[in-house]
């Protein structure tokens, strides 16, 4: 399923003239079911300046020398309902990446939010904090090399949360992803998570994961992007049968969250173990990272079901400015499979303007090793993002 540029011109355009632009549109109330109306469309460019590797290719087998690189990286369509009743739901779909997004239904028991079933696609909660919190407020343009290499996000499956506004429990099972050919396997997982501290401007918060699944076709590969999200080629990379013979993956995470007024301190670790057999032996990887934000506009984030939330500018002319900084780790090499590591260093400068639009601009700076390789290209990356 493709939406034509036609069709998602005349969604953007009904979110321009929609007088709410700035939330949800809402539509009608069908069945019972208030039925809204959210978007989310980035553009994205990157500019390499070390390019030994052709980062600024389109695809790994579309080689073209240049030195960067700019699409468009997201154009997500959600409709919402809530109702009748207790019952809420989400279908959601990414005309640019051709794939389904969440597309579920959740029964809330009582008033409680995060007491709930839910039934479809969702993220897993053996994804990162970072993957579980909202896309269009993503600290940096690119996710972690934890979040894009070692999580597993969207799946197909069953989901049952207990807990309150400061602590929670959610176990899954899961098969396949719901678009054709995506990813596979299936598996379980696990998440709590507690903040002992949950006022306004002022949040502590803990949590753990555990996820175990199939591999799916007794195989496993394992590769990260150069902190560039749209980058076709990959040197850290443990190749298309280095991990074969393989039976089944678990991931374990740890996540961490402080934010005090206009600063927020946040830090996850990952770890997978990979089970082998006829003789192979078992592979294990890791990574972590660890950023700082600043709201030099004086905002600071909230806090719901478990993540931190970016709320609207006090001066929406003015808007938020942010600057943030993060270091990422990954080391996927382990005995004879030599996947590789990479450090990096990303300084980036965030503006969100008035209720729709956000602007980002981002420094990276990436060492690799494999082996008695190297590569280590810089890059400054932007991003548009306009959303409702």
């Amino acid at each position: 399923m493709k939406l034509s540029r036609s069709t998602l011109s005349v969604a953007l355009l009904a979110a321009l003239v929609a007088p709410t632009a700035h939330a949800e549109v809402a539509l009608d109330v069908i069945g019972g079911s208030e039925v809204s109306f959210e978007g989310l469309v980035q553009a994205d460019f990157y500019s390499f300046d070390t390019d030994t590797i052709d980062y600024g290719a389109d695809s790994s087998s579309d080689l073209d020398g240049e030195d960067s690189l700019q699409e468009l990286r997201r154009a997500e369509l959600v409709l919402k309902g809530k109702g009748p009743g207790n019952i809420e739901w989400v279908l959601g779909y990414d005309a640019k990446d051709d794939k389904w997004l969440d597309a579920n239904v959740k029964y809330k028991f009582g008033n409680n939010a995060n007491h709930f079933v839910q039934v479809g696609q969702f993220k897993q909660p053996g994804a990162t904090l970072e993957e579980l919190s909202s896309t269009k407020n993503n600290d940096f343009i690119s996710k972690s090399s934890i979040t894009n290499t070692l999580g597993t996000p969207r799946r197909v499956g069953f989901q049952y949360n207990y807990g309150d506004v400061n602590w929670g429990l959610t176990g899954s099972y899961f098969g396949r992803e719901l678009t054709r050919n995506r990813e596979h396997g299936s598996g379980y997982a696990l998440r709590g998570y507690w903040a002992p501290i949950n006022e306004a401007g002022n949040i502590f918060h803990i949590g753990a994961s555990y996820l175990d699944k199939d591999t799916d076709g007794d195989v496993i590969r394992l590769r990260a992007r150069p902190m560039a999200d749209m980058v076709g080629t990959r040197f850290v990379d443990t190749g298309s049968s280095g991990l074969n013979r393989s039976d089944r993956a678990s991931t374990i995470g740890a996540e961490a969250l402080w934010v005090r007024g206009p600063f927020k301190l946040q830090a996850e670790y990952m770890g997978i173990d990979v089970q082998r057999y006829d003789g192979a032996d078992d592979f294990s990887g890791d990574g972590y990272y660890v950023s700082g934000l600043w709201n030099i506009t004086g905002e600071t984030w909230g806090y719901k079901a478990g993540v931190p939330t970016t709320g609207l500018p006090d001066d929406p002319a003015k808007g938020l400015w942010q600057l943030g900084l993060r270091y990422d780790t990954i080391d996927l090499t382990d005995g004879a499979v030599v996947g590789g590591e990479m450090d990096s260093i990303t300084a980036g400068v965030n503006w969100y303007w008035r209720s729709n639009f956000k602007f980002m601009l981002d420094y990276v700076m990436v060492n690799q090793e494999k082996g008695v390789l190297e590569d280590n290209p810089n890059a400054i990356e932007a991003r548009l993002q306009f959303y409702w």
